[in-house]
Parts: structure tokens; C-alpha cells; sequence
């Protein structure tokens, strides 16, 4: 398996993990220094750790749609994609399409994602 094919797996992995809804799954495949940057600034791994194991945020999907592209350097990937999806904020439902950039590190042999940048998709 290439390393592309790795962090695509790696990525559909980590997305099937994020709709269980397990935050201690879904640090796991994060580094400890993942930040997620949109619109409204940067989010550390703590907030969204504890907004999923709260339930005050879930998510019910989430699916690549298109758009994706992957760049490697060394051991770094960026997988850039648009992605669906659909869950409750503090139990207000939601769907949204976004771009999403999500950089992946290797880490003692498994790719896991130290960045993600979101830009809500303009229609």
C-alpha cells in the first residue's frame, strides 16, 4: 500500500470513528497538539474532545463528496477534500459541506492528524 492509500484509509478510518461519537476514540487519532481552524478561530483537541464526550456536540455523518487531493513531503501528508456532514450542536441539528485540509503525521507507525483547516463550501 502506498503511503497516499495509508492516509486515505487513515482518514476514512478516523471519519467512521468521529460519527460513533467516542471521544476516546477519536483522540486516538489525533496528536495531542491537533487544532481545528474555521471561521471562528482555532479549536484545540480538549474542546472538541469534550463537546463529543459531553454530547453536546455528535456527528451523524460524514462523507468525502469530492475535490480530494493529496500532497506528501517526507513523512507529512495533507489530504484536502470536500466533505458533508450532519450531526447536533447542543442539540440543534445541522448539515454543512465543507473544504477541508487535514494535515496527518506519522506517529510509531500509524498516520494521525495533527491539523485540520474547514472553510464551509460557498453554493
Amino acid at each position: 500500500m502506498s503511503v497516499e492509500e495509508e492516509v486515505r484509509a487513515a482518514a476514512a478510518a478516523a471519519d467512521l470513528v468521529l460519527v460513533g461519537n467516542d471521544a476516546e476514540l477519536i483522540a486516538k487519532c489525533w496528536t495531542d497538539g491537533w487544532v481545528a481552524v474555521d471561521a471562528g478561530g482555532v479549536t484545540p483537541k480538549a474542546d472538541i474532545i469534550g463537546w463529543i464526550a459531553s454530547g453536546r456536540l455528535q456527528h451523524h455523518t460524514m462523507t468525502t463528496v469530492g475535490g480530494e487531493r493529496i500532497a506528501r513531503v517526507g513523512d507529512t501528508v495533507v489530504l484536502t477534500a470536500r466533505k458533508a456532514s450532519s450531526g447536533t450542536w447542543e442539540g440543534a441539528p445541522y448539515a454543512v459541506e465543507e473544504w477541508m485540509s487535514q494535515v496527518y503525521v506519522r506517529v510509531d507507525g500509524r498516520w494521525l492528524e495533527a491539523f485540520c483547516h474547514k472553510a464551509t463550501v460557498a453554493f
